[in-house]
């Protein structure tokens, strides 16, 4: 049963997508994926590397129309990036790009500058921690500020920050940080770490939930904190430039909450999205065994983790029998097996004007980008896989209209789909 879509006719089955149209012709292997490697010897799975086997969760449709695809075809941009996490193109069309390991690339005109961008400081680059995600102010080419989420600390005490510098072209300075995670954890797992802005000119950021069993926080799984109006963790965010609180925070008049939180009961977002057309927001979010989401997220909702979730525990157990619950928001997808999502864009571009409201979504561990078409209000109606070949991090679209493809490896690539 999916609880939201119950009204349409059509069911399209999440567990095996079949690729429609000439997409996937034009698009094949680009290289040999690699996987990101375990906490230790006898590390449990994760999200990002695990194989999933739970039974396939089904999303319905009622349009006729639906999978209509362009021609298009994909061009390596850049290649030797080391696990990149995220970029921006600056106003002369140059792009910044964040390595995990804690390093920023400027590529201009196609090239990729050997040299990191100097002025960052040491970051906590363990498993899935790092330099993650990087954003240009609304009013860059005023201020000329950067903003950048990465993890802070070592694998017995670290949390997610929030930095800004000042980019002159060349190196960052004054490096300052404007927000971070109340509380400290161990272990390099979920950080969360996108940031998208709104039009009113706040910052949206997603912190994840700590980790998976048997980290633990005040003597409870570490995870329960998603449901702790009072903690950062599992939490969207929502800051002004400056990291000061919003006064029309959701709740920002309630003594027990975090002032920042804008909405919680998350796991580990690594996908988020502004659609300018519908004014919404959209986030894909990681599950553990299976039960990874798509979510249309709205201030001061609680979207169930772990109290209501279609994922199992890694070792096959369950973590809630409740997979909706009253008061809490459920997800327009899940995706079981697991696809791992990280990036996720809202098409606006000329170049395709087929896919313009579509969402294009990343999987780490399918190695695609999950197409997804929407109505009129919101609701999945198809979804299609475009196989990439390699863990896919991060998807935007980029100041000409096309998307842009980050892949996480060791040679990690940005990848250009055009006509």
């Amino acid at each position: 049963m999916f609880p939201i879509d119950r009204k349409l006719s059509t069911t399209i089955n999440v567990y095996n997508f079949i690729a429609v149209g000439s997409a996937i012709a034009l698009l094949g292997v680009l290289g040999c994926a690699t996987q990101a490697q375990p906490e230790s010897a006898t590390a449990i799975q994760t999200e990002e590397t695990a194989a999933q086997s739970n039974p396939p969760i089904t999303v319905q449709a009622e349009r006729s129309d639906v999978g209509v695809n362009p021609d298009f075809q994909n061009v390596t941009v850049l290649e030797n990036l080391e696990h990149p996490w995220g970029l921006v193109w600056l106003p002369d069309g140059s792009i910044l790009i964040t390595e995990r390991p804690g390093r920023v690339r400027i590529a201009r005109d196609g090239v990729l500058d050997p040299t990191p961008i100097p002025g960052v400081p040491e970051v906590f680059a363990e498993n899935q921690g790092g330099l993650m995600d990087i954003a240009l102010h609304p009013r860059f080419e005023e201020n000329r500020l950067v903003y950048f989420s990465y993890s802070h600390g070592t694998n017995s005490a670290n949390r997610t920050r929030i930095a800004r510098a000042t980019f002159d072209g060349g190196s960052l300075s004054n490096w300052r940080i404007i927000f971070e995670v109340s509380q400290t954890k161990n272990r390099g797992q979920h950080f969360g770490s996108r940031l998208v802005w709104l039009p009113d000119g706040t910052l949206l950021a997603s912190i994840g939930d700590g980790g998976n069993p048997p980290v633990e926080l005040e003597g409870e799984l570490i995870r329960q904190q998603a449901q702790n109006l009072g903690s950062h963790l599992g939490k969207v965010i929502r800051i002004n430039d400056d990291g000061s609180i919003p006064s029309d925070n959701p709740f920002v008049n309630n003594a027990g909450a975090a002032p920042e939180v804008w909405s919680y009961g998350h796991r580990n977002i690594q996908g988020l999205a502004f659609d300018p057309t519908t004014n919404q927001v959209w986030a894909t979010e990681h599950g553990s065994r299976g039960g990874d989401e798509m979510n249309r997220v709205e201030a001061g909702e609680n979207y169930g983790w772990p109290m209501a979730t279609h994922s199992r525990e890694y070792s096959g157990g369950l973590i809630s029998p409740e997979q909706s619950l009253p008061g809490m928001v459920d997800p327009k997808v899940v995706w079981t097996p697991a696809i791992a999502p990280s990036g996720l864009a809202v098409y606006t571009g000329a170049p395709f004007p087929e896919w313009r409201g579509d969402l294009f979504a990343g999987g780490l561990v399918s190695r695609d980008i999950r197409r997804l078409e929407l109505d009129e209000s919101g609701g999945v109606v198809n979804q299609e896989s475009i196989a990439i070949g390699q863990r896919v991090r991060d998807v935007r679209q980029g100041p000409d209209g096309l998307l842009y493809v980050l892949t996480d490896a060791s040679n990690g690539r940005l990848i250009r789909f055009e006509p």
